[in-house]
């Protein structure tokens, strides 16, 4: 049961300190160290320490808005968290992820690699992301910003906030840290796969990481070089932006949003890449139309770039190009629909298993087609007019942003989770946290789709009292999530410390990442791996000796007869 074919057999277990966890000991051999896999782990605890701090914010919004008038804390109080939650939110945590946390630790191992190109400058990655994340607290600490995350004009050029530079050059940062990681991941992906691995051999996860990393680089600069332009405009008084002084404040939305939108994809790409995973492996099937999903990527990462007007229309556009804004965001629903269809494909007749990354993956398709098609109402030019600026968009954001790539990227955490940590986590506790999660997401902001139908604007600090019974439903599915969450941290925690011992390959999973002991050794493979289908199940039965699944080798095809 344990026999491979040759050139893919599983690599011994790791020795008690031969694994990347326990090879080198001491807090310098973390902070200084080039594997992969340990700047994977420190990337995901400070995304979650993030994700915390964040959520906190959200937490006290929805606190203040349980009533009409104030509830806990001041008008301008309120403006500072959300301003703090939104940047935080999408900055530190929803762009970088899933390429900077999962990404990092599972790409090279996909491969069958070492580790990444230039790990040297992964590591340099991560402090940049650190230094992004400092700057973003010393705003805190120098009173705060009220300019919303957006950081539009006038609100960042004239508030006399302290913490307004601060912010704006820890965004700045972290563009940096999203450049390299992406320049790390095309240079990986094109000059270190394995032998067999050909484009169309190679697993959709990376196909996705490789279309984020096209949008980063290419993108990102534009985000930074604006940043730069604001506070150059709010300490030397130019009129770049500002219109007193001569600027023009649509100049920066264009600028702003040209990155911005195709960051949407950077966010939700990605997270398409773990849920084909997820839907092929715990469907036991092999991938439907994956050439077409593999392509789908790369379309939308290009159509990515067309369609930043859609955020605009009611800012003084000529109706042409309004128009044709409307119509570049229908086309970019193409690749995201067809991703959609060869997922339900693939699970069709398939043996599907309800485990607790699978519950995430599909948690992932309802939420993405709510927030999908509630997109194509933003996209019609008759519609977005009354819709703009009220909850409904910021119940859209949410079912794209965070249904949708939050919960896929918890969904490849409880995925990798045994392969990360060598650990198993309570499937029990997960199929509950998951309840929580979804029945909490939804219950806070479905609500706000009817409220933006209705009128209500979005940011306001008090509301009319009709709105109060939607916004306390609102309220009490953030705590209900809240709940969810921090049950997933506790038992993802007691599983680090007491759960059971992972096999190799708890799932089933065909790609390469599978056939290294869990956790990973430091030099992921012992022998350079042969990949083949990735989607490939075939072959791969499980043991009850181990608890895993293995690879049983295929019987040789017997000779033919002779001929006499």
């Amino acid at each position: 049961m344990t026999a491979f074919s040759p050139g893919v057999a599983l690599d011994r277990p790791a020795g008690p300190r031969t694994d990347y966890l326990r090879v080198r000991a001491g807090l310098a051999s973390w902070l200084f160290t080039l594997d992969h896999k340990r700047i994977g782990v420190m990337y995901l605890v400070g995304i979650l320490g993030a994700f915390l701090l964040g959520g906190i914010f959200a937490l006290l919004i929805r606190t203040e808005l349980l009533t009409p008038a104030r509830t806990v804390m001041s008008a301008d109080r309120y403006n500072q968290f959300f301003t703090l939650h939104g940047a935080i939110m999408t900055f530190l945590v929803i762009i970088p992820g899933i390429p900077a946390a999962l990404g990092n630790f599972v790409l090279p191992i996909m491969l069958g690699a070492r580790d990444l190109a230039f790990p040297r400058i992964n590591l340099a990655s991560f402090y940049l992301w650190v230094l992004g994340a400092v700057l973003a607290v010393l705003a805190i600490v120098l009173g705060s910003v009220d300019t919303g995350w957006t950081f539009y004009v006038p609100y960042a050029t004239e508030t006399t906030m302290g913490g307004v530079i601060p912010v704006l050059l820890g965004a700045f940062v972290l563009g940096f840290s999203s450049i390299f990681t992406g320049l790390n991941f095309i240079v990986t992906i094109h000059k270190m796969r394995p032998p067999g691995m050909t484009w169309f051999r190679l697993p959709l996860f990376l196909w996705a990481l490789y279309a984020t990393a096209i949008i980063q680089i290419l993108a990102t600069p534009v985000l930074g070089i604006t940043l730069v332009l604001l506070i150059i405009e709010r300490v030397f008084k130019l009129g770049i932006f500002l219109p007193a002084l001569g600027g023009d404040p649509v100049l920066y939305q264009h600028f702003f949003w040209f990155y911005s939108h195709p960051a949407v994809y950077i966010m939700i790409l990605p997270a398409m890449g773990i849920v084909s995973e997820l839907i092929s492996v715990f469907s036991r099937k092999h991938i439907f139309g994956y050439t077409f999903i593999a392509f789908s990527s790369i379309a939308i990462a290009v159509f990515g770039f067309f369609v930043w007007g859609h955020h605009m229309f009611v800012s003084g556009q000529s109706t042409m190009l309004t128009t044709i804004f409307s119509l570049l965001t229908y086309s970019v629903s193409i690749p995201s629909a067809v991703k959609v269809f060869n997922w339900l494909a693939t699970m069709y007749r398939g043996s599907i298993a309800l485990k607790t990354p699978m519950l995430y993956a599909l948690a992932f398709i309802f939420l993405f087609g709510i927030g999908g098609l509630t997109g194509l109402f933003l996209g019609a030019l008759a519609t977005d007019v009354h819709l703009t600026d009220t909850y409904f968009v910021v119940a859209h954001f949410h079912y794209v942003m965070m249904g949708s790539t939050l919960i896929a990227m918890i969904g490849g955490l409880h995925y990798w989770w045994p392969k990360m940590t060598g650990r198993m986590y309570s499937e029990r506790a997960g199929v509950i946290a998951w309840a929580l999660v979804f029945v909490g997401f939804n219950l806070t902001f479905f609500p706000q789709f009817i409220m933006g139908a209705h009128g209500m604007p979005r940011r306001y600090y008090n509301y009319p009292p009709e709105f109060a019974l939607l916004h306390q439903l609102s309220t009490v599915g953030a705590y209900l999530m809240a709940v969810g969450f921090f049950l997933t941290a506790a038992y993802l925690l007691h599983a680090l410390f007491r759960g059971a011992r992972a096999p190799a390959n708890p799932w089933g999973g065909a790609t390469l990442e599978w056939r290294c002991a869990s956790p990973p050794p430091t030099e992921n493979f012992e022998h350079p791996p042969v990949a083949g289908d990735p989607y490939d199940y075939s072959d791969i039965e499980y043991d009850p000796q181990t608890g895993g699944y293995v690879h049983v080798p295929r019987p040789a095809p017997a000779a033919p007869a002779a001929v006499h």
